[in-house]
């Protein structure tokens, strides 16, 4: 366990490479039924997460991503993301996911899958839409 009770490690992965590796103070994640704040001394969880923002603070300020899925742990002071992607939030261009979102919201689904498959799509694009729209 660390000894560096003040601050966080965090960790995340996508399956092309390690988008982010740095101590922090404060991880908020996007998880599938709500956000989680994550401080130093944190007792260990495992979520799975949403579509949304991932959030971090430090002394060099605040890091925002938006993180497309996947699953989160929480252990020994360290913050370990694993997602299909993660992008820095002022890479979400606004009007491609404006366009995303209309097409999710259009597509045709007539079979419980479909639906289910047109549910994230119109999830995945309205979060990016939100993240995008927060960008200064």
């Amino acid at each position: 366990m660390s000894t560096d009770v003040k601050h966080l490690q965090c960790v995340v992965v996508t399956p092309e490479k390690t988008v982010l590796d740095e101590s922090v103070d404060f991880v908020a994640l996007p998880l599938y039924d709500g956000e989680l704040g994550v401080l130093p001394g944190r007792a260990p969880v495992v979520g799975r997460l949403g579509y949304g923002e991932l959030r971090t603070k430090s002394a060099v300020g605040v890091k925002r991503y938006f993180v497309d899925g996947g699953f989160a742990q929480t252990r020994d002071n360290v913050v370990t993301v694993l997602t299909n992607r993660a992008v820095p939030a002022e890479q979400v261009d606004a009007q491609a996911a404006a366009t995303e979102l209309e097409q999710a919201q259009e597509r045709h689904a007539s079979t419980d899958f479909e639906l289910a498959e047109k549910d994230k799509a119109v999830a995945r694009a309205r979060a990016r839409l939100r993240i995008a729209s927060l960008k200064a």
